[in-house]
């Protein structure tokens, strides 16, 4: 499909990304996925590339780009190469950021945000709880008043980053029984008394990408590591999750295109019953099928990111783009694993990793379902 809405700056981008993951990146993916982990020297690299920077204003290192479609081609490159690896350094680039730079004092954008750009500090975002899910409001991490200080207590699970992050962006309830309205934000520093870190979570998939558990044992901040005001961190979140979940979206679009193509050249290749498997109507008309569904979700996607940089992505379209998004990445990677036959289950082929990566897409970054909870409640049901 031809796309309209990139110029050459961002397609200069794509090429040293794509390079980046060909040079840095595939040597050592083997490794990554046995240690559950990205190298620090890896995430230096991107940040000399200036591949983390983009949602960073350049007067605190960054790019300064402020054009998410740099963010989207970053997106599309790296989880083409994995999803594992393109989602931990989306959550770095394109979610932790904006809270900083949105909710940040001037002192705490220059003390964390060049860190953040140059690959030297790894972020994490701490929202999920054990017992909460995906219902935010209800979170039970607290952070109570201690003199000049706040003491916060609590664990969070499912974190990307989590295990090696050295900033960590932790929801907390400042407010006993306010619900929303209770919910202060705060950094919490790698090394801060009473951090600690769980073990690395043993994942279906996404291998190389670092999840853990957090606890959090009367860790003890003043408010230089507060974000944002007091009791305003609900709505803080419900107001960027939409960036993240459109990031989602882009990772799930360019995660699945890179599979479908690879897949429609193996179908040319491989040859069952004197032809080549491509060739028989059945697997033909599927592939027409899944070009189509994918390429219309594409064109979704771009509108959606290209309202984003107007500033005009409502919380309720980029609902629609993530759970889409997600259903049609399933729903063309299955079907992939099926055109490959018996070689689609082996792990040594890059569809079988592609399939199990992408099942979490259905539920993180709010799940499918809820994404339709919030289309629904918008059309007044």
């Amino acid at each position: 499909m031809h796309r309209t809405i990139f110029d050459k700056d961002h397609e200069s981008l794509r090429s040293a990304v794509r390079t980046f993951t060909e040079r840095s990146l595939a040597p050592r993916h083997e490794q990554m996925l046995k240690d559950k982990a990205i190298p620090r020297d890896i995430w230096l690299e991107a940040g000399e590339l200036g591949i983390l920077g983009l949602s960073v204003p350049e007067q605190y290192g960054g790019s300064g780009a402020g054009d998410f479609r740099f963010n989207q081609v970053a997106d599309e490159e790296l989880a083409g190469f994995s999803l594992g690896v393109g989602a931990n350094f989306a959550l770095h680039t394109d979610t932790v950021p904006p809270y900083l730079v949105d909710l940040g004092t001037e002192e705490q954008k220059h003390r964390w945000l060049p860190g953040i750009a140059a690959g030297e500090l790894i972020t994490a975002i701490a929202m999920t709880e054990p017992s909460g899910g995906s219902d935010l409001a209800a979170l039970k991490t607290t952070a109570v008043r201690d003199g000049d200080h706040w003491l916060i207590n609590g664990s969070k699970t499912f974190i990307t980053n989590g295990h090696q992050g050295d900033l960590v962006v932790v929801a907390t309830r400042t407010g006993p029984g306010e619900g929303a309205k209770g919910i202060t934000l705060f950094v919490v520093e790698a090394g801060t008394p009473g951090f600690e870190r769980g073990r690395k979570l043993d994942k279906v998939g996404q291998d190389e990408a670092d999840t853990a558990e957090l606890f959090f044992t009367d860790v003890r901040v003043t408010d230089a590591n507060r974000l944002g005001e007091v009791g305003r961190g609900f709505a803080s979140m419900m107001r960027l999750l939409p960036q993240e979940r459109l990031s989602t979206a882009v990772t799930n679009v360019g995660h699945a295109a890179r599979i479908l193509s690879e897949t429609i050249e193996y179908t040319k290749e491989r040859r069952a019953f004197g032809q080549a498997i491509g060739s028989f109507q059945h697997n033909k008309f599927r592939i027409a099928e899944l070009v189509t569904r994918l390429e219309v979700t594409q064109s979704y996607v771009d509108q959606c990111v290209l309202a984003h940089t107007r500033g005009e992505l409502t919380a309720v379209d980029a609902a629609k783009a993530k759970w889409w998004s997600a259903e049609t990445q399933n729903a063309v990677l299955d079907e992939c694993v099926q055109l490959h036959g018996g070689y689609g289950y082996m792990n040594e082929y890059r569809v079988a990793r592609a399939w199990r990566d992408a099942r979490v897409t259905k539920i993180w970054a709010g799940s499918n379902e809820i994404m339709k909870e919030v289309i629904g409640r918008d059309l007044g049901l």
